[in-house]
C-alpha cells in the first residue's frame, strides 16, 4: 500500500473514532450540538490523533486507550480554530473551502461551540479512567491540560493577539510559534508516548521531535500564505498581510524560510531515528506535513 492510500485508510479510521464520541444533535440546546458537529466534521487532515495513535503504536501501544485522548486532542484543536476564525480574532470566513462556524452559525454560537468543544475534550479524555486508572493516564491528562492552556497553545495565542500590527523580534516570534502550534502537536505525541509506557529520557526526545514538526509546520504554513491559492489551501491567503501580522517569511525571507524548514525537519526526523523504536510511516507523515501544498 503507497503512502497516500495509508494515510486515506488511517484519517478515515480516525474519522469513525470521531463520530463515536460527537454528541447527539437532540434537546433544547440542538442548535450548539450542531454547530459541534459541524465544526469538527467540517474536513481537516487530522494530524494531531494520527500522530498520537503512530507515536503509540511505535512505542509498542496497543489497545483503545488512545482513543478518547485521539477525540479529545482534535475537539481541542478544532475549538481553537473555531475561536481563532472569530470576528474579535483573525475574522475570517471560510477554513478548509468552507464556511467558518461563525459564519454559518453567527458569532455567539461560535464562541459557544468553541466552548463546548473544549469541555467535551475533557469529559472525552476522561472516559480513559473507566478503561484504566494509572500514573500514566493521569499524566496523559496532565499533558494534554498543560499543553493546550496559558503554558501551551492559549498563551501562544495571546502573546499572538498583542503582537497584531507590531515589530516582533524573533525570539518572540519562536515563542508564539513553539506555544501556538507546537505545543498540541507535542501533546499529541507525548500522550501517544506516555500512554505506550515510554520513559521519561523518550519522552524528552519525543517531545523535542514534536516540538521542531510543530515550528517547521508554521514556517511552511507562513511561506505557503505568500505563495498558494485560495483553491489549494483552502483559506484566504495573504490574510497576514491583511491582518499586518510578522511572520517567519516578513522576518526572514522566503528563500531562509524555506532553508529553516528543511533544516528543522531533518533535526526533527534525526531525533525521531535516534530512538529505539521505528515507525516508517511516523516518518513519513512528518515529512509530508513539512513539504505539504496547503
Amino acid at each position: 500500500m503507497s503512502f497516500k492510500e495509508e494515510l486515506q485508510k488511517k484519517t478515515a479510521e480516525i474519522e469513525e473514532i470521531l463520530k463515536e464520541y460527537l454528541p447527539e444533535e437532540t434537546g433544547f440546546q440542538k442548535t450548539v450540538l450542531e454547530a459541534v458537529n459541524y465544526s469538527v466534521l467540517a474536513g481537516g487532515k487530522r494530524l494531531r490523533p494520527m500522530l498520537m495513535q503512530e507515536t503509540f503504536r511505535m512505542f509498542g501501544g496497543e489497545g483503545e486507550l488512545v482513543k478518547p485522548f485521539m477525540a479529545a486532542m482534535e475537539m481541542i484543536h478544532t475549538y481553537s480554530l473555531v475561536h481563532d476564525d472569530l470576528p474579535a480574532m483573525d475574522n475570517d470566513e471560510y477554513r478548509r473551502g468552507k464556511k467558518t462556524t461563525h459564519a454559518v452559525y453567527g458569532e455567539a454560537m461560535g464562541i459557544l461551540a468553541g466552548d463546548a468543544l473544549l469541555n467535551l475534550a475533557f469529559e472525552t479524555a476522561s472516559e480513559a479512567f473507566q478503561m484504566e486508572i494509572s500514573p500514566r493516564t493521569a499524566r496523559a491528562c496532565q499533558i494534554l491540560s498543560r499543553k493546550a492552556g496559558i503554558y501551551g497553545m492559549i498563551g501562544g495565542q495571546v502573546v499572538d493577539v498583542e503582537s497584531e500590527g507590531q515589530p516582533l523580534s524573533r525570539e518572540k516570534l519562536d515563542f508564539i510559534y513553539r506555544l501556538k502550534t507546537s505545543a498540541l502537536i507535542e501533546a499529541s505525541m507525548m500522550i501517544g508516548a506516555v500512554l505506550a509506557g515510554a520513559t521519561d529520557e523518550e519522552l524528552a526526545a519525543v517531545e523535542s521531535v514534536a516540538s521542531d514538526v510543530g515550528l517547521a509546520f508554521q514556517i511552511q504554513d507562513d511561506i505557503l500564505d505568500v505563495t498558494s491559492t485560495l483553491e489549494v489551501l483552502g483559506k484566504p491567503i495573504h490574510s497576514d498581510d491583511k491582518n499586518n501580522k510578522t511572520t517567519y517569511v516578513t522576518l526572514e525571507g522566503l528563500d531562509k524560510a524555506r532553508k529553516d524548514v528543511e533544516e528543522i525537519s531533518q533535526r526533527a526526523l534525526t531525533t525521531l531515528r535516534s530512538l529505539k523504536y521505528e515507525n516508517r510511516f511516523l516518518e513519513e507523515l512528518i515529512q509530508m506535513l513539512i513539504t505539504r501544498e496547503k
